[in-house]
């Protein structure tokens, strides 16, 4: 349902995506807030108005579609110098109709691949990387054992995070060459832990400790590498997004056998921490491939963690 904050305006955006896998933009027109921008369409929601609904009433004024059946990617908060919005983004899972520019909007399909963040509002660019990303982070504290297709969690390839906390650079370099060499499409999901030089050097991505956060001032890679982030609170979520991190991992939801000694925030207080952040954020400690719904109740991108991914 609508907030109750009158400040703040709540708007509902819808990802449809034909058999081609590309995904519909629309242009904001002359004269309006962010002329110019491709965005996902939809709109405003009405005092009261449920997301879905507000979300099926917009599509069909401005695309003359009936959308009837949605699936949530992120919703977030996000505030302009005029203004601020919750962009609640969903994909848009079955709609009847021939999408067409009644509204007079430029449309495009663009594969999810090609889109340019930065030709896009910037509410709208964590809503890119949350389609970009897997459901699954699987930490590693071994070398990995992949498949042909690369399978190491149910479903789509995930993410994969190099963390050998007994193993120098050279044993990292080591092992990640030799990963790549066997299977090279494991390129663009691979991550070290922490260290960013050795991520810059192989040309891959990078998952920062908390400690990292606080002295950071920017992002410490190219766009066209993952840059995550581990957080434990608000802030250290806020700073992440601050960075220009593509994601977090919050953790410990549970208690986890890694760190005894740390106090589980539990699905409440991850949901209230995901829903006032700013980038996408998978659920971390004592969780696994099957508790994947729930964390996708919570708000989460997804789920990561190491021991429950090794059994599965």
């Amino acid at each position: 349902m609508a907030s109750k904050d009158a400040r703040l305006i709540e708007v509902a955006a819808g990802v449809l995506t034909d058999a081609r896998n590309r995904v519909l933009l629309m242009q904001r027109l002359p004269g309006k807030h962010l002329a110019g921008l491709w965005e996902f369409p939809g709109g405003k929601l009405e005092p009261g108005e449920a997301i879905e609904h507000a979300l099926a009433r917009e599509l069909r004024e401005e695309l003359g579609i009936e959308a009837h059946a949605f699936a949530p990617v992120i919703s977030l908060p996000w505030r302009y110098p005029e203004k601020s919005v919750r962009l609640h983004a969903l994909r848009v899972t079955g709609w009847r109709g021939e999408p067409q520019a009644r509204e007079g909007h430029p449309l495009r399909w663009a594969p999810l691949e090609e889109l340019d963040p930065t030709r896009m509002p910037a509410a709208d660019r964590p809503i890119v990387t949350a389609l970009r990303l897997p459901a699954h982070y699987v930490i590693t504290a071994k070398e990995p054992k992949l498949g042909p297709a690369g399978a190491c969690a149910p479903h789509e390839p995930p993410l994969l995070q190099l963390r050998f906390p007994d193993c120098d650079r050279a044993g990292v370099r080591a092992c990640a060459n030799d990963l790549l060499t066997r299977t090279p499409q494991w390129r663009t999901r691979l991550l070290i832990n922490a260290d960013i030089e050795l991520a810059r050097e192989l040309g891959l991505g990078v998952h920062l400790h908390a400690t990292q956060l606080r002295e950071l001032h920017e992002r410490p890679l190219p766009n066209a590498q993952w840059v995550g982030a581990s957080c434990h609170d608000a802030d250290e979520l806020g700073r992440a997004a601050m960075i220009g991190a593509d994601f977090a991992t919050l953790s410990p939801v549970r208690a986890t056998s890694s760190h005894p000694g740390a106090l589980p925030i539990g699905w409440e207080r991850f949901a209230e921490l995901v829903r006032e952040a700013r980038l996408p954020v998978y659920a971390l400690g004592g969780v696994g491939p099957n508790d994947l719904g729930r964390a996708r109740a919570a708000g989460a991108q997804g789920v990561a963690g190491i021991s429950a991914f090794a059994r599965a």
